[in-house]
């Protein structure tokens, strides 16, 4: 059994960016879809797809740039089952003055810091990309 999920994803994106490998994949989890999903919408990411077989998976396609760099430079969770981090509207502040972002999990679904303060919500912040 995993206590988190989302780590796990995360610690695999991390892992397959450092090897320079084109894909990976990740079990299904409607949690991690929509982190993916936000991913994919900030540019982080080039694409993802619902793998259906022999078990849910999602296969997410990295991205890199023109002279092979990675765009994702750091990916770090925030909020861990033994220490939840909450934030507000209010608090929600600017990740490397506007160059990275924070993905929240919200009452309107899984959104980025940018999105949750133009409509104005908080919630639970998972991790931080930049």
């Amino acid at each position: 059994m995993m206590t988190d999920p989302v780590a796990d994803m995360l610690t695999r994106i991390r892992n397959a960016l450092k090897v320079e490998h084109q894909t990976l994949d990740v079990p299904y989890s409607k949690l991690k879809k929509g982190v993916v999903e936000v991913l994919k919408r900030e540019g982080y990411i080039w694409d993802y797809e619902v793998v259906n077989d022999n078990f849910a998976r999602i296969r997410v396609v990295l991205k890199y740039g023109p002279n092979g760099e990675r765009v994702i430079q750091k990916i770090r969770k925030i909020s861990k089952p033994g220490r939840r981090c909450y934030c507000g509207p209010a608090e929600l502040r600017p990740v490397l003055n506007g160059l990275g972002i924070r993905i929240l999990s919200t009452n309107k679904g899984i959104i980025s810091d940018r999105e949750a303060r133009s409509q104005n919500v908080g919630g639970e912040v998972l991790c931080e990309v930049w």
